[in-house]
């Protein structure tokens, strides 16, 4: 029988990248995010592979009731979660901490923070009935070190790393598995979200070095989540070869 990876955020980036690799493995995938016409494109796609099923559900991690409804309201068959992937997250700015607008603040903590923790309270409940599941967040090397301009988002990915690890200690007694992974600088929509849609912004992030892809923490995902029931990767962060931390990376 197919395993089931539920996964947020799975219409652009980290998320559709683990869903198409998931799917290729013949892991059932219930996807999510907010925008319809992605997630029905790629629920679309994957389903081309006729060894597994594929359900979309279309909510926003920020607001709790819609979480808490689409995850109780999962038919039977769809409720044998083995891997949560927190994924949706975004970046909104990158300001001094006087200059930065407020909106962007809740807008990180809202969907990196609050929305992580509403998805995995509505869904542990699935994992503890059978004693085992996988919860994974994506973290960022931003929750290791804080750089310039970085204020909020930094302190959304440091309480990811924070909620990863008191997960982990409070699920033992369950069997459940936390882990983080937390890339660092990856070519995917990211930047141009941060800079609200301004492309020249966006493509100098990445220019004179190599950057990860989306693929790269797909196949780093799927290797976490395979390994024997009785070993776990807590905490891993991944980076280009060019990128030291999450605010030194060398430029050719």
């Amino acid at each position: 029988m197919n395993k089931t990876i539920l996964i947020t955020g799975a219409t652009s980036g980290f998320g559709k990248a683990i869903a198409e690799k998931f799917a290729a493995e013949n892991w059932n995938c219930i996807i999510t995010g907010r925008r319809k016409d992605k997630l029905d494109a790629l629920a679309e796609a994957l389903s081309s592979n006729k060894n597994i099923q594929v359900l979309s559900l279309r909510f926003d991690v920020r607001k709790k009731e819609e979480v808490f409804t689409a995850v109780n309201d999962l038919q039977n068959e769809w409720r044998n979660i083995d891997v949560l992937v927190n994924n949706a997250g975004l970046a909104a700015g990158r300001d001094p901490f006087d200059e930065a607008s407020v909106d962007d603040w809740d807008a990180m903590i809202d969907t990196n923070v609050k929305g992580l923790l509403y998805v995995s309270k509505a869904v542990i409940p699935l994992m503890k009935e059978k004693q085992k599941g996988h919860i994974i967040n994506i973290g960022s090397t931003a929750g290791k070190e804080v750089y310039k301009e970085g204020n909020v988002y930094c302190a959304s990915k440091f309480a990811v790393n924070a909620v990863s690890q008191a997960q982990r200690m409070d699920l033992l007694p369950h069997k459940i598995k936390v882990t983080c992974i937390n890339p660092g600088a990856a070519e995917t929509e990211f930047s141009l979200v941060r800079f609200k849609g301004d492309a020249s912004k966006a493509k100098a992030v990445y220019e004179g070095y190599e950057a990860l892809t989306a693929e790269d923490i797909a196949n780093t995902v799927y290797y976490c989540s395979t390994l024997p029931d009785h070993v776990c990767i807590n905490d891993l962060t991944i980076t280009c070869l060019a990128q030291a931390n999450s605010f030194y990376t060398y430029k050719e």
